[in-house]
């Protein structure tokens, strides 16, 4: 029997069983289904499985979280199915079928932008870098740098300079460093034109031809196309070809005709590959491909294409210029983040792309940036509600750095979501910051790196402007995360199982114990969890089941048992016990929800070896005996004895672990404090 096949068949039949899976296949840490229906999949059910984190759908795939263990997973679910999976890319393609007109265009942006990504970042570090430069002033005694050499204005008196102005190795850094971002922003029609080839499947090297031919220095540049007459133009920058002209002009740093001249050619190349023999598609297919639509990116499809891409920057740049810009930006502030959940953020690289070539900077990546950066703060708050639960800390740290530095999934997926609370309270702040930020007219040179390290793709004269909304950005999430928690808004607690636990509390008993909880138990209050079990207690990270380990149902400890008595850990009453008797649930006077769930795997053991003496609903004292279970039985069948103590409801109770630990312990001896928070 394989390690998940019991989740493994759960999870088959809460999608749809078999026949609702057209193609399955998995990446680092999901499960990635196309499914005929998503309506059948029972997300609830889903939920409910031990080795489910989460799931979510995306791009036509309906993608379930499962971890480290993905890949065993995966065999494990192949076996109990008999479905094989197939590799990524025929994944991909079978998405698409379950996917719209917008969801198929926003797909393709992302297939031709991602790969232009480390390019396009790097770019817009190195011009936040030049804004440095070229905008910070400096005091100096009246030296100045002047085509590369220090002059003397006024010796002893002290004026302001730029940095380039005052030392001339920097400004030779500056002039050097041009070099780099000119080949990536303004040559950006090669790499689009390549990157749709490449997605395309078509022949790359034709589409670096052709994005070369959209840049060549013998066009005029088109950021001298404003400033040269049409006159100027007709004389000097056209082909005449007798019987009609073209316009020899350049599209530096254009999006929508490099993307279109691009598809025109990979469609030129299939057609002509269809109908071309073998023999000698070498030589004609590349020929009647490429010149075609070169003459027809410089006689049609760029022109247009410039109009189109100058209008949907207009549009954006005056909505975000405009008397209610700060609406505006703040609404997009709001909703950025739930466009990264469906992939729709990747149609604002070709937004910004255009803005910037267009108008020499983007008002709309200021936005994005803050949104990355409400993110990180909102799970930085998280972090400081939960600063003792070291394990959360391990998820929650890094996903902070990385919100900060530019990637928000491991924050918005691993913490912000599973919470609800840090999500909403960052796109309000997003919002907040957004608002801000279009008043104050804050635009980027550049597509940046996302989140703290963005200002340096900010305009030089906005940078400083642009640290109020950064700390709007940050402040305002963490407030709301905290003020969310403690009003018990947006609160997403699913009392979900783990390991072979698989329940949804929702008695009445355990209804009136949260209330409670909520309302009459005042903030602060301690409430004293004794130890239900005699042994050696330890850190919960060191449990064998990683959905304990990782802290996923909730903080505690983990007990190997030195015998087989559980008592009750304090006044309350069993809110779930289950027929195997393998694990219970107590909720105690105050509020606190504990599971204790008895070794790992031992549901197999179908309650041979336990012995209850208390029900569910029973009300029961601390001290008082629950259960006895045969540790030598246990041990016997090859299962593992250690037992998780977990509070699972540490959004409204702050767990803390009494005493040293690893340690020997007695039956009712103090273990954990639970704090209402």
């Amino acid at each position: 029997m394989g390690k998940f096949e019991k989740q493994a068949q759960e999870l088959l039949d809460a999608i749809g069983g078999k026949e609702n899976i057209s193609a399955v296949t998995h990446c680092a840490t999901r499960m990635r289904f196309v499914l005929n229906d998503d309506a059948k999949a029972d997300k609830k059910r889903i939920e409910n499985i031990s080795t489910t984190k989460g799931m979510f759908t995306n791009a036509g795939q309906f993608q379930v979280i499962i971890g480290n263990d993905v890949a065993t997973f995966y065999n494990d679910f192949s076996a109990v199915s008999g479905i094989e999976g197939v590799s990524k890319e025929a994944a991909k393609s079978a998405a698409k079928s379950n996917q719209n007109v917008i969801q198929k265009l926003v797909g393709t942006l992302s297939e031709i932008f991602t790969p232009l990504l480390p390019a396009i970042i790097v770019g817009g570090l190195i011009l936040g870098f030049r804004n440095i430069l070229e905008g910070v002033q400096i005091q100096a005694l009246g030296q100045v740098v002047e085509d590369g050499v220090k002059k003397v204005t006024s010796e002893g008196v002290p004026v302001w300079n730029t940095i380039t102005q005052v030392s001339p190795f920097w400004n030779g850094v500056n002039s050097f460093l041009w070099l780099p971002g000119e080949a990536i922003f303004h040559f950006l029609p090669v790499g689009i034109a390549w990157s749709v080839t490449r997605k395309m499947g078509t022949t790359q090297i034709l589409g670096i031809v052709l994005g070369i031919t959209l840049v060549s220095p013998q066009l005029l540049n088109a950021y001298a196309v404003n400033s040269t007459s049409a006159a100027e133009i007709a004389k000097n920058w056209s082909w005449n070809f007798g019987f009609f002209t073209m316009d020899k002009i350049g599209y530096q740093a254009q999006v929508i005709p490099a993307m279109a001249a691009g598809f025109l050619l990979a469609y030129l190349e299939k057609f002509f590959r269809k109908h071309i023999p073998e023999a000698v598609s070498m030589i004609f297919v590349p020929l009647f491909a490429l010149i075609p639509t070169i003459i027809a990116s410089h006689a049609i499809i760029g022109p247009i294409g410039w109009k189109i891409g100058q209008g949907i920057s207009f549009v954006v740049n005056t909505g975000l210029t405009s008397s209610l810009s700060w609406l505006f930006g703040g609404i997009f502030g709001i909703l950025y983040a739930p466009l990264v959940i469906t992939g729709l953020h990747h149609t604002t690289l070709a937004i910004d792309a255009q803005l910037i070539a267009d108008y020499g900077s983007t008002n709309l990546w200021p936005l994005i940036d803050l949104s990355n950066i409400a993110q990180g703060a909102s799970v930085l708050a998280i972090y400081l509600l939960h600063k003792k639960n070291k394990k959360e800390a391990e998820i929650s740290v890094p996903a902070t750095i990385s919100a900060w530095l530019g990637v928000t999934e491991p924050a918005m997926f691993g913490i912000n979501l599973k919470y609800l609370q840090p999500f909403i309270a960052a796109m309000i702040g997003s919002g907040v910051a957004g608002m801000v930020s279009t008043l104050m007219g804050v635009r980027a040179n550049a597509i940046g790196v996302g989140g703290l390290p963005g200002i340096l793709a900010i305009r030089g004269e906005d940078m400083l402007k642009f640290i109020l909304p950064m700390v709007i950005a940050i402040i305002v999430p963490i407030v709301l995360t905290f003020f969310f928690r403690q009003a018990g808004i947006f609160n997403k607690n699913d009392l979900v199982g783990a390991g072979d636990v698989n329940y949804t509390s929702d008695s009445a008993t355990l209804e009136g114990a949260q209330n409670i909880a909520k309302t009459e138990i005042s903030k602060g209050t301690l409430v004293n969890v004794t130890s239900p079990l005699a042994g050696e207690v330890r850190e919960l990270a060191t449990a064998t089941d990683p959905v304990f380990s990782q802290g996923l149902m909730g903080q505690g400890v983990v007990i190997e048992p030195s015998e087989g008595l559980l008592t009750a850990p304090f006044d309350g009453v069993v809110s779930a016990f289950f027929p195997t008797k393998h694990a219970i649930g107590l909720i105690s006077d105050a509020g606190t929800e504990i599971l204790i769930h008895i070794g790992m795997d031992t549901v197999k053991l179908d309650g041979k070896g336990f012995e209850a003496f208390v029900q569910q609903g029973d009300q029961v004292k601390q001290g008082q005996k629950l259960l006895t279970f045969d540790i030598d039985l246990i041990k016997g069948q090859g299962l593992i004895v250690e037992t998780p103590v977990i509070v699972t409801n540490q959004d409204i109770f702050q767990p803390d672990v009494v005493g040293q630990i690893p340690r020997y312990i007695k039956s009712g001896e103090q273990l954990l404090t639970a704090t209402k928070i």
